[in-house]
């Protein structure tokens, strides 16, 4: 089930630890209320970090771009999956490392600051091979040479390994696809490789953000069920679903327990508010003046009230028949009337 908060979630976390696409900005323009609220958030005392998988900028890029829509934010505040990925080669493999680099500026600054050498070729003898999203100009033949390189017996690393990425033109491809071009490539050897993968949801990008931020009580702040939460399942803190990106009320149902959040709001106000739970009663799930029940494998809503009041009650009574009669529709009870309902 949801949890509940009875004060407001910026004052019972001592960090938010926030995505950046599809929560605080969207095409690079801000999220509406995601400026007025991280700004009441901080004022609170709250610690604000901005953690992404993108490795394509570099922190101060990305504290400019917040600064300009109004977030103020330093480079420090800024946690990327390069830096993880750095972090993560540089204990493996050593200091001095030769790595050889296919991706953008963020990747190669984190590999410096790591003390990790760049190289341009498979023919530099790397020890390492790492790929990070260089953005659409990505030369085909970087990936060339990464394929060499591993070939040669290389280590192989991954920033992230998300297939997509928005554009302000659409979805385009992500990391990962530049990540399997490699894989099909390395496919003729004896033992095919794997890389290892530092990004969200895995714990390297989580264990990253709270080594840079000290955070004690963390929240993660996310629009992404498959990176954002279950990446804060795995590392076991709370998490706040934020409904301003690509999830929407039917996926957030179906959601499996190693991808539900602990909160679920409109938008980022959600950090200033108190949640309240949902409860059992008449034979369904209470939040608010909104009733939700399952019957005949259909979820019902009735009642009236706050929208999000109305989705935490369909994700108890979703929940709940997902996770204690898998057999009905495939453990999924069907939503799509009470959502509609509530304009979801």
């Amino acid at each position: 089930m949801l949890g509940s908060c009875a004060r407001a979630l910026h004052t019972t976390y001592d960090t938010a630890l926030l995505d950046l696409d599809g929560v605080v900005y969207a095409g690079g323009e801000a999220v509406g209320h995601a400026v007025e609220s991280l700004a009441r958030a901080r004022a609170a005392g709250m610690r604000l970090a901005y953690v992404t998988n993108n490795a394509a900028r570099t922190p101060l890029t990305v504290a400019d771009h917040l600064t300009r829509l109004g977030v103020p934010a330093e480079a420090g505040e800024v946690v990327t999956s390069a830096q993880a990925v750095a972090r993560m080669i540089a204990e493996d493999v050593g200091v001095g490392a030769r790595v050889l680099c296919v991706g953008g500026e963020g990747l190669r600054v984190a590999l410096a600051e790591r003390g990790l050498a760049v190289v341009e070729s498979a023919d530099d003898a790397p020890d390492v091979v790492v790929q990070g999203y260089g953005g659409p100009e990505l030369p085909w033949g970087r990936l060339a040479e990464a394929a060499l390189a591993v070939g040669r017996g290389a280590r192989w690393y991954a920033s992230n390994t998300d297939l997509t990425i928005p554009s302000g033109r659409g979805i385009a491809p992500g990391n990962g696809a530049a990540v399997e071009v490699v894989r099909i490539a390395t496919r003729w050897m004896r033992e095919a490789p794997e890389p290892r993968v530092a990004g969200k949801p895995l714990p390297p990008m989580h264990r990253e953000s709270i080594l840079r931020t000290g955070a004690e009580r963390p929240l993660v702040v996310g629009d992404r069920l498959d990176t954002d939460i279950e990446g804060a399942v795995n590392g076991g803190v709370d998490s706040l679903l934020v409904l301003t990106g690509v999830t929407d009320g039917a996926q957030l149902l179906a959601a499996p327990p190693g991808r539900r959040p602990t909160y679920v709001a409109e938008d980022l106000r959600g950090l200033l508010e108190a949640h309240g739970a949902a409860t059992e009663s008449d034979g369904g799930w209470r939040c608010g003046g909104w009733l939700a029940r399952v019957a005949d494998g259909e979820l019902e809503l009735s009642g009236g009230g706050e929208r999000v009041e109305a989705l935490r009650a369909l994700c108890a009574a979703a929940w709940s028949a997902a996770d204690t009669a898998p057999g009905v529709r495939g453990g999924v009870p069907c939503s799509e009337k009470a959502l509609a309902r509530v304009g979801l």
